[in-house]
């Protein structure tokens, strides 16, 4: 049998005791372990489980209530056993499992005379060939080259405390036996087994979430969408072009911009991929997450709250509807005036009223520590220009059939790529616009859109 001085967890000397005889099944009052310097673990007892737990135990393991609680409270007891051996035995542990309807309690080691320590503690003893300590030695070797290049068609390996071996899953034996070579392990202490598991990143899609783009830059989602079968979220124009690709807040790839109109609007909608999942829910930054039922417009002098992934939760009023603003890039009609604040990389995040998604961050002045003014796009014409489904606790209720974002002329002289000169008039819509600065006219900045630009006369 193999032994080992290199154990990490063998705290103390290997004539240790455990005791556990005083162990109540129905709850932990305290261990008694082989460091004679530890404390008392408190009190846990199984019968503080949630309803909630119980139900999903039952649901799940077919567990009733009674067996529930008695196999968490041996689960408890295991688990406290377990940890006092792992120090008493040292260098000789293998490792613990527990294995049953009443969660049966097996402790492991190479050495046989360690059998009867185990036996005494109140769990089953088993002899194997191999330390845990030399088993995860081999799984660090893996990491590490898994680090330095990630294996090809290797998606998981782990110790298995229960085979007394690391076990590698591969798409092909073949992949599995590369991936030692590359790690130079001992392939004596592997198995390699045949896997069509394709494990991915999941996340939740989660209004005033950060998200970045590109690689670079940081904006805030705005509210979980779909279209069709495709999961996004709505966002700020501004934050992104279409065909500008993002990752999510957890740093994993997550969409692409479908939709993006900036200046003249500042709408936009990302495509997320498989991994994200769209939750009807708005971050609240340490109050908890809000649920969002519906897009109700909130009227003038309405409290709203806005949440971004830099300054996070902040509330104010609304003080005026359909407005105009203008920033650098140009200017931007139909927005709704508030005195939240705001700072760089909230925007696009979302402004919600109790439960009623409001629209997305679009830009303002000043700061959330001496105070300033912000505007949001309304999410109701942003949802209706891509044809969107807000995502919301009630499953959501789709808008009107797509239509072209506010960037082509309904009928008129006025025309994309046009440069005009203060005072030409133009038509569009069936009315006539006179010029009030001289510009050249980019999608989205239609006279009837933009009246710091066009006067209707």
């Amino acid at each position: 049998m193999e032994r080992t001085t290199l154990r990490r967890r063998a705290l103390v000397a290997g004539t240790a005791t455990v005791a556990v005889g005083a162990l109540a099944l129905a709850g932990l009052t305290g261990v008694a372990s082989a460091d004679p310097a530890a404390t008392a673990a408190p009190p846990v007892s199984a019968d503080s489980l949630s309803p909630g737990m119980l139900a999903a135990l039952e649901r799940d393991l077919g567990l009733d209530e009674d067996a529930a609680r008695s196999r968490i409270a041996n689960e408890y007891r295991a688990a406290a056993v377990a940890a006092g051996l792992e120090k008493s035995l040292g260098a000789s542990y293998a490792g613990a499992r527990v294995s049953g309807a009443k969660a049966t309690l097996t402790v492991a080691t190479t050495d046989a005379s360690e059998a009867a320590r185990i036996t005494e503690a109140g769990a089953r003893a088993e002899v194997v060939g191999h330390s845990l300590d030399r088993l995860e030695g081999v799984k660090k070797s893996l990491d590490k080259a898994a680090l330095d290049k990630a294996p090809k068609n290797v998606p998981v390996w782990y110790v298995d405390v229960a085979a007394n071996r690391v076990v590698v899953n591969a798409a092909s034996p073949a992949a599995g036996q590369a991936f030692l070579k590359a790690a130079g392990v001992d392939s004596g202490l592997v198995t390699v087994a045949r896997s069509a598991e394709q494990p991915r990143a999941l996340a939740d899609i989660r209004g005033g979430d950060a998200y970045y783009m590109n690689g670079s830059g940081r904006c805030s989602v705005g509210f979980s969408v779909t279209r069709g079968t495709q999961n996004g979220f709505a966002t700020a124009g501004h934050c992104g072009r279409v065909g500008t690709t993002t990752n999510g807040v957890n740093q994993q790839a997550q969409g692409t911009f479908q939709g993006s109109t900036f200046p003249g609007r500042d709408i936009a909608w990302v495509a997320t991929n498989a991994n994200w999942t769209p939750r009807p829910l708005v971050n609240g930054y340490g109050r908890g997450d809000v649920t969002v039922a519906g897009s109700t417009a909130s009227v003038v002098g309405a409290s709203v709250c806005r949440s971004g992934s830099t300054t996070g939760w902040h509330c104010g009023t609304i003080q005026q509807l359909n407005t105009s603003v203008t920033y650098p890039e140009g200017t931007i009609s139909g927005v709704t005036r508030t005195s939240v604040c705001a700072e760089p990389g909230d925007s696009g995040g979302s402004y919600i009223s109790g439960s009623q998604a409001q629209g997305v961050t679009s830009g303002g002045s000043g700061n959330c520590s001496s105070g300033g003014t912000t505007y949001f796009q309304p999410i109701n014409p942003l949802l209706q220009a891509y044809g969107l489904t807000l995502v919301t606790s009630g499953g959501g209720t789709p808008t009107d059939p797509p239509t072209t974002p506010p960037t082509d002329s309904p009928g008129g002289t006025w025309a994309v790529g046009t440069a005009y000169a203060a005072g030409a008039t133009v038509t569009y819509g069936g009315a006539t616009y006179r010029c009030l600065q001289a510009h050249t006219a980019q999608p989205g900045w239609t006279p009837a859109d933009v009246p710091a630009l066009w006067q209707r006369v």
